[in-house]
């Protein structure tokens, strides 16, 4: 038996539920096939080096399976008539895989560990998100808070008696310098005049 693994990307729109419906028909296809499926290793979303399809990132996984060669035609079959699919690489792991069953038992530890890593991502994930909303909702705060301190400001100054253009100043500025001092006095003479 040789062991094969076949990257797939995948459009990073695609649920959930929809790359569980690709998979599930690849399992169905290895089984039909006589192949021993070990693992499928998720990746996660990254950057695509180039664009494919209008798609800057993929959805990547990697699927690990053991075969005589024959159900690697039927997997890549599959994979190119589905349009979710972005693209994918089957390479030869191992061509000859003596003991299967340890071969099994290393691939179900390590899907267990990278189910732990997904629980501690997700964790991790939800921890970030909720960090970033409560500085969100803080920043939102105080920008309310500031608000309202310029609203009284503004409260304030509109309380204040407002002059109309035209008005003259009911008091007169004490002259800032002799060149000046004529114009106060001018000043001074307009408000006892017209008081």
């Amino acid at each position: 038996m040789r062991e094969y693994e076949t990257t797939i990307i995948v459009q990073p729109e695609i649920s959930e539920e929809g790359t569980q419906a690709i998979f599930s028909r690849l399992d169905g296809l290895l089984e039909s096939g006589g192949a021993t499926r070990l693992m499928c290793e998720d990746w996660g979303k990254r950057k695509l080096a180039y664009e494919i399809k209008k798609f800057q990132k993929g959805h990547y996984y990697t699927l690990m399976y053991l075969d005589d060669g024959k159900v690697v035609a039927d997997i890549e079959r599959a994979l190119r008539l589905d349009e979710s699919v972005l693209r994918f690489l089957t390479i030869m792991a191992d061509e000859d895989v003596t003991d299967i069953e340890a071969r099994k038992a290393d691939a179900a530890e390590k899907e267990v560990e990278q189910a732990k890593r997904a629980a501690e991502r997700a964790a991790r994930e939800a921890e970030e998100a909720a960090a970033r909303r409560e500085a969100e909702e803080a920043a939102a705060r105080e920008a309310a808070e500031r608000g309202e301190s310029e609203s009284a400001e503004n409260e304030a100054e509109a309380e204040a008696p407002a002059t109309e253009e035209g008005d003259e100043p009911e008091t007169a500025a004490a002259p800032t310098s002799e060149a000046d001092a004529p114009e106060s006095a001018a000043w001074a003479a307009r408000i006892e005049v017209t008081q």
